[in-house]
């Protein structure tokens, strides 16, 4: 089992530049399913959910060929295997994304029902109401979602809560529906808004996408095309928070300021000194860091996956910081490995009461999910001593070459 090991103490100093999007991209390699023609989709993290991803695809039927690390073409013939690979589909989350691609384009789907981070409770519910009400039976049967339909038919879908996975997968699926599809108490996060520009690209009519109701007037197909995904903002988010928390100066480039917003704000609410340019930003994290409150919210609220890497940070600031986890119940299970390291920290149902220590100290800790992965690096940069992180597969699953970034700012952290 590989490990990274930190030595802490060193403020990042430097340039960063930022991956694509991990929740883009997982989403439009499933939405590029529904191409007759070939699609060329660049900025694609080499990580390993997208490899994970790309390999169900290839067992389906599709063809991707890699023209670079980060440029896929994927092309996909009329008649594919619509029954997902159970042993790469536990690994993964996404992929109840291509139940939609899959029932549009091909009316039918078997899926077993999806792993991924324990982060809490991600039901499928939404995802099964909403395509049902496009027309498609689905049922569960032995851990299996088995879905079947004729051409789907547009219709309109109320989601209960503005669930990500739910609004792609509905989303995706009206594309190729027949009539007018409309979606309300939709999520707004911008890697819904980049599906929506991706299937338009392609040849689809869709509406609204970053606002509340989403419009989608189905065609009978889509081209293909070449796109490039966004840039991955909770990447650039943490490094964001690792610059402040380790007292730095780092040039984030590559990203989309209005995306980190909300983080911005926090930041600077907490004292550090945040400058934006047109695809970067910059932080400068000071000798005086203030305690703040958090709430997590669905976009454009502060963003969940967020919450650990900034407890990481407010563990060193003195005061007291509390944090509110209103989306993953399971996301404040990291305080008791920042509590290993000399962290004060007082977990009360879903929120988190952090009293600021003068030192972390180096331990050996363990990662329980992607973020809290990422959260265990920051308290490991700016520990005293040497930090021993297990569970890096996690980690894997979300960041490209975290390792090699880091040193290039300065971090002393090595994988073994």
């Amino acid at each position: 089992m590989q490990k990274i090991y930190i030595a802490g103490g060193q403020p990042l100093k430097g340039t960063v530049r930022i991956s694509g999007a991990k929740n883009a991209a997982l989403a439009i390699i499933s939405a590029a399913l529904l191409a007759s023609e070939p699609v060329i989709l660049d900025n694609i993290p080499n990580i390993t959910d997208v490899r994970i991803l790309l390999d169900i695809v290839t067992k389906l039927g599709a063809k991707v060929a890699y023209q670079d690390e980060t440029t896929v073409e994927i092309s996909t013939p009329d008649c594919i295997d619509t029954n997902t690979p159970y042993q790469e589909v536990k690994k993964l989350r996404a992929s109840n994304l291509l139940l939609g691609s899959l029932l549009a384009r091909f009316h039918r789907a078997e899926i077993a029902l999806p792993g991924g981070c324990n982060i809490g409770s991600r039901p499928m519910d939404l995802h099964i109401k909403g395509l049902q009400a496009l027309g498609a039976s689905i049922n569960l049967e032995h851990g299996f979602i088995k879905g079947t339909c004729k051409r789907l038919t547009g219709s309109k879908v109320y989601l209960d809560f503005p669930s990500v996975g739910a609004t792609e997968n509905i989303m995706v699926a009206a594309a190729l529906a027949e009539g007018q599809t409309i979606l309300e108490n939709v999520a707004k996060e911008p890697e819904i808004v980049d599906l929506a520009n991706f299937l338009n690209s392609m040849g689809a009519k869709i509406r609204g996408a970053g606002t509340d109701v989403i419009k989608i007037e189905g065609v009978s197909q889509l081209g293909g095309g070449r796109y490039s995904v966004i840039p991955d903002r909770i990447e650039a988010g943490t490094f964001m928070v690792a610059a402040a928390a380790t007292r730095g100066d780092l040039l984030i480039d590559h990203v989309i300021p209005t995306h980190i917003e909300p983080l911005i704000a926090k930041l600077r609410e907490a004292n550090v000194n945040v400058s934006e340019e047109d695809d970067a930003v910059r932080v400068i994290g000071t000798d005086e860091l203030k305690p703040i409150d958090i709430k997590t919210l669905p976009y454009p609220g502060f963003p969940t996956d967020m919450q650990s890497q900034m407890m990481a940070m407010l563990t060193s600031v003195k005061g007291t910081s509390v944090i509110v986890e209103n989306v993953f119940e399971n996301r404040l299970q990291v305080a008791d490995e920042f509590k290993r390291m000399g962290a004060r920290i007082k977990v009360e149902s879903r929120t988190a009461i952090i009293q600021g220590v003068n030192k972390l100290q180096g331990a050996q800790v363990k990662a329980s999910d992607l973020r809290a992965g990422a959260a265990l690096i920051i308290a490991g940069l700016i520990a005293e001593g040497e930090t021993e992180i297990c569970n890096t597969h996690y980690i894997d699953r979300g960041y490209e070459n975290i390792e090699e970034k880091l040193v290039s700012v300065g971090a002393r952290i090595r994988r073994a």
